[in-house]
C-alpha cells in the first residue's frame, strides 16, 4: 500500500509540473549544420541555463521549411513548441503558394527577432564585370550573358535579383538550384555566370579569389565582405536583407511568449554568440515580439509587388 500511494503521489506531482520543468522543443525546417541550425543551437545552450529546463532542437527539413510550420500550426499553444525560421516562410511562401496550409498572421504568434543577413551578387571567373555597372553592360551587350542563378526558385536572394533586374533595366532570366552549394560549384567552374545568394555562402569563395562578389544588399558594407561596395553606393537605390526569428503557435498565452522571448534575446546578445553568428556573416538583432511583427508585416508588404511582378510559379 504504501507503494501505491507513492506512486500515485509522484503521477499527481508529474502530471502537475509547471511548464518550466519540461523539455521546450525548437523545431528548425532545414538540415543540421545550416547557418540557421547552427544559430539556433547556439541560442538553445543560452535558453536551457536562463529558462531553467530542456531546450531541444529538432531538425524536419522539406519543402523550404514549409513543413515545420505546418507542425508549429498543429502544436499545442503551451509554450513548449517553437520554430527557428527564416523569413521565407512567412513572407515569400505565403505569397506564392495558393495552397498554403497555414495563414502567417493568423497561425502564429511572433517571439523574438534573432539575426539578419545580407544578399551578395557575384560573378563567375569568366565574367569581365568587376562593378555592378560593368556587369549591366555586359548584359545589355548581349541579353544571353543575363542568366543568373540562385539557391531556389522563390527564395529571397530570386526575388531580390528580380528587383535589381527592374531598377537596371536589363533581363536577367533565372536559373533554380537546389542550395548554394552546387550553384557555387558551377559558378566557379564557368557554367553558369552568376549568382545571388547570402554573404556567407560567399564570403570565403570570394576572399580566396575564386570568385567576385560585386554587391552587397544592405544599407551599409557587409562586416566580413568589406571590399565590396552595396547596390546603393554603385548607383542603384535597392537594399534588402533577409532574417531568422522565432514563433509560438497562436493563441500561446503572452506569459509564455515573453518568457521565451526573454531567454531567446539574452541569448542572442551573449558575447560568444554573438561573435560566432557575426563570423557566419550575420547580424544578431535580438527584438523581441512588437518589433518582430512589425517587421514581419513591413516586409510581407514590401516584397508582395515584386513577387507578382517576377511572374514566379512554383511547379
Amino acid at each position: 500500500m504504501t507503494r501505491i500511494v507513492a506512486l500515485l503521489a509522484a503521477l499527481l506531482f508529474t502530471c502537475a509540473a509547471p511548464a518550466q520543468e519540461k523539455t521546450v522543443k525548437f523545431l528548425v525546417g532545414f538540415p543540421a549544420g545550416a547557418g540557421l541550425d547552427t544559430m539556433t543551437r547556439l541560442v538553445a545552450d543560452k535558453m536551457r541555463v536562463k529558462l531553467g529546463q530542456p531546450v531541444l532542437v529538432e531538425n524536419r527539413p522539406g519543402a523550404d521549411g514549409r513543413i515545420v510550420m505546418d507542425a508549429l500550426k498543429s502544436a499545442s499553444p503551451d509554450g513548449l513548441t517553437l520554430v527557428m525560421t527564416p523569413l521565407v516562410t512567412v513572407v515569400t511562401a505565403p505569397q506564392v503558394f495558393k495552397n498554403l496550409r497555414y495563414d502567417p498572421f493568423a497561425d502564429f504568434v511572433p517571439v523574438a527577432h534573432a539575426a539578419s543577413f545580407l544578399f551578395a551578387f557575384a560573378a563567375g571567373p569568366n565574367v569581365p564585370a568587376k562593378s555592378l555597372a560593368e556587369y549591366v553592360a555586359y548584359v545589355k551587350q548581349d541579353p544571353k550573358n543575363g542568366s543568373y542563378a540562385s539557391a531556389g526558385a522563390g527564395s529571397l536572394p530570386h526575388f531580390f535579383s528580380v528587383l535589381f533586374a527592374q531598377t537596371a533595366g536589363i533581363p536577367m532570366v533565372h536559373v533554380g538550384y537546389k542550395g548554394s552549394a552546387p550553384a557555387i560549384t558551377d559558378l566557379m567552374g564557368g557554367q553558369i555566370s552568376a549568382f545571388m545568394g547570402t554573404v556567407s555562402d560567399l564570403a570565403a569563395q570570394h576572399k580566396a579569389g575564386k570568385l567576385r562578389v560585386i554587391a552587397t544588399s544592405g544599407a551599409q558594407r557587409a562586416r566580413i565582405l568589406p571590399d565590396v561596395p552595396t547596390f546603393r553606393e554603385q548607383g542603384y537605390n535597392i537594399e534588402g536583407s533577409g532574417w531568422y526569428a522565432a514563433y509560438a503557435p497562436a493563441k500561446t498565452p503572452p506569459a509564455e511568449v515573453e518568457r521565451l522571448a526573454a531567454a531567446i534575446i539574452e541569448g542572442i546578445h551573449a558575447p560568444d554568440v554573438r561573435e560566432k553568428l557575426e563570423a557566419l556573416g550575420m547580424e544578431p538583432t535580438g527584438l523581441g515580439p512588437v518589433e518582430l511583427a512589425r517587421i514581419h508585416r513591413a516586409d510581407y508588404d514590401k516584397w508582395g509587388p515584386v513577387i507578382r511582378a517576377s511572374g514566379f510559379k512554383p511547379e
